[in-house]
């Protein structure tokens, strides 16, 4: 069984967490780790009709943000990665300096320590130098930034076409394929 960590922050944008859940939750051989922060509770009722409850049914395993004794903090935890999604500005900065002060950054440090792959679907726009300095960083350090930027190439017709696609991208980096995205295959030839 392959583990997946998932991590949802504070940031606008949290369907992108819930798809990444979704998505995951069709693959047989990947267990969810799911752990949420503070702002994305806060985040899950002004964008959503979801409750916590119904949150955490998509996801195998659930931890509280405040348990550092959890088992995705440890590198001795085999996982195939993290994906945070969304990704606040708080948390690029937290991973960014080693600020482990929740399970979420703990878990993210963890893969960064460990060389496996996170990948941070940061929400942020626009940008200053002070976020960029902080995306420097963490690809410096491992991580891939993967700003949900849409694709219109797959012509998409609806706002979930948009956040699907870019989920199912982001979880390719983590060695996660699913079927739900059309990918590139060349311009028709003219």
């Amino acid at each position: 069984m392959r583990r997946v960590i998932v991590g949802i922050s504070g940031a606008s944008g949290i369907v992108y967490g819930i798809r990444t859940l979704e998505l995951l939750a069709g693959v047989d051989d990947v267990e969810t780790h799911l752990v949420v922060t503070p702002a994305a509770r806060t985040t899950l009722g002004i964008e959503t009709d979801l409750t916590m409850d119904d949150l955490e049914a998509l996801a195998a395993v659930t931890h509280s943000v405040k348990n550092i004794g959890a088992s995705i903090a440890s590198g001795s935890f085999r996982t195939e990665g993290m994906i945070v999604a969304p990704c606040s500005i708080k948390t690029l900065s937290a991973i960014a300096n080693s600020f482990a002060a929740d399970l979420l950054t703990r878990a993210a440090d963890v893969v960064l320590k460990e060389r496996r792959p996170l990948v941070l679907m940061v929400r942020e726009t626009p940008l200053h130098l002070g976020h960029l300095r902080l995306a420097e960083r963490v690809v410096e350090m491992g991580a891939v930034m993967f700003p949900p930027v849409p694709a219109f190439y797959t012509r998409p017709v609806s706002l979930d076409d948009i956040v699907t696609h870019s989920a199912a991208r982001a979880l390719g980096h983590l060695g996660v394929e699913v079927d739900a995205i059309d990918r590139w295959t060349g311009s028709p030839e003219r």
